[in-house]
């Protein structure tokens, strides 16, 4: 009987592409023996000390989510910031933001809606950066969200940025999509493979 390999998945919650990277691995685990542990990457927490924020975020809007995300995590464990990722993605992907969004997905995530209040705590910030410093001292300071790490079929783990994706692969599609990922990135030496420039993220 194969193995189940332990996909984990750093993201950040506002990022479109890394949306649909995620539903791509959730397809996966449907049809190869994976299964996804989740971790937040925050864009905010990464893009802090650059002069000008590629996100272009001068408000400081994406350290919110990334905030509740932490505490999701904390209180009740990586499980749980999955539910509540999902939630929140078929909420804001492709949708609308508003005052019940974060609510409403804590509530179908079966967490307390008051952790939506940890949205302006900033004692949770050096958490959101440790967890951001892990993902990223996998591959380095040149990626962003999403980074995978995965058990290779040697034993060993590969880590790597993405991909980048504009739909969601479904299906066998996905699967196919995981294996070539998986040989690609755990080649000796591997730095980057790069295909068509991007297109509009489609969420279907």
């Amino acid at each position: 009987m194969t193995d189940t390999t332990i996909a984990d998945l750093w993201f950040d919650p506002a990022c479109p592409y890394t949306w649909i990277a995620s539903r791509w691995l959730l397809e996966v685990t449907e049809v190869r023996p994976v299964e996804v542990h989740w971790h937040l990457l925050s864009l905010a927490a990464l893009n802090e000390d650059k002069e000008e924020d590629p996100e272009g975020d001068t408000e400081g809007y994406l350290w919110l989510p990334a905030r509740i995300c932490v505490a999701v995590t904390e209180r009740h464990g990586q499980a749980a910031l999955g539910r509540f990722y999902t939630a929140l993605g078929e909420r804001v992907h492709g949708g609308e933001w508003t005052t019940e969004t974060v609510p409403d997905a804590l509530t179908e995530a079966g967490l307390p809606v008051e952790l939506a209040g940890a949205a302006m705590d900033t004692g949770l910030d050096d958490a959101v950066r440790a967890s951001t410093r892990e993902g990223i001292g996998l591959v380095g300071k040149h990626v962003g969200s999403p980074i995978i790490a995965a058990t290779r079929p040697d034993g060993g783990r590969a880590a790597f940025f993405g991909p980048v994706l504009s739909r969601i692969p479904r299906g066998e599609e996905a699967g196919r999509l995981w294996d070539g990922t998986l040989l690609v990135a755990g080649v000796p030496g591997f730095h980057e493979l790069k295909g068509a420039p991007h297109a509009a993220p489609d969420f279907d």
